[in-house]
């Protein structure tokens, strides 16, 4: 169990998840960006789940899980988005999806095309056994990649952030807590995810987030996660 951020909050936030999985660390990046104040309890990784998550999240069973007030609010970016509701402004103050209800649409189509059309068949070729798979998925997920690139040019205006502002918004968070996963996968797997020649946007963007305030503490060391890695392939 460790604490999490100061700020806002006021003792009503609890968070449910292991220091290694990037969905929580999404998570802990938006509360840590909106200045909430929370608790941090960690899983134990590979190991039984605890009594809370399984009453917390009694259909996927999984973390992260957000508890406000006891209630809990599963999916990382389900529970984002409901920061968002739930402390509009937030101590730091802002919030991490526009106001503008068609740039809100925009990001929430990014955020799910990240997970769906890059983290998916990224997720599949660390743990496929064969070659030719392997191959295949990294070119999915390699070809997803150079569509994000294109819109973080068009979305950014020549910032530093998707959100197209000096701050990370919603998407920089989705996105964001790959990070530390995609600088350790070149490490275990021999294939860097992002590259300079293919995605120097994307490159420059990730050392801005990792440099982050908020992503202190939350991006997890390259050797912390490739030590993981190589343990979950045995398995």
């Amino acid at each position: 169990m460790a604490a999490g951020a100061g700020g806002d909050g006021g003792g009503e936030l609890k968070l449910l998840g292991t220091w290694a999985s990037p969905f929580v660390q999404r998570v802990r990046l938006a509360l840590n960006l909106k200045g909430l104040a929370y608790e941090f309890i960690e899983e134990e990784i590979g190991g039984g789940k605890s009594e809370l998550l399984l009453a917390s999240n009694p259909v996927h069973k999984k973390v992260p899980v957000l508890l406000h007030r006891s209630n809990p609010i599963c999916e990382s970016q389900v529970i984002v988005q409901y920061l968002d509701d739930a402390f509009p402004g937030g101590a730091a103050g802002g919030d991490l999806l526009p106001s503008d209800p068609h740039a809100r649409a925009v990001a929430r189509f990014w955020a799910a095309y990240i997970d769906a059309e890059f983290f998916a068949p990224w997720n599949r070729s660390f743990y496929t056994a064969s070659e030719e798979e392997k191959t295949a998925e990294m070119g999915r997920a390699a070809a997803a990649l150079a569509t994000i690139e294109r819109a973080f040019a068009e979305l950014s205006r020549g910032k530093g952030f998707f959100s197209g502002e000096d701050r990370p918004g919603f998407v920089d968070v989705v996105l964001g807590g790959f990070v530390g996963s995609m600088r350790a996968y070149g490490t275990a797997v021999g294939v860097e995810v992002l590259d300079a020649g293919r995605t120097p946007l994307l490159v420059a963007w990730a050392e801005r987030v990792a440099a982050l305030d908020a992503a202190r503490g939350v991006i997890p060391d390259v050797e912390r996660v490739v030590e993981l890695s190589r343990y979950a392939r045995k398995k």
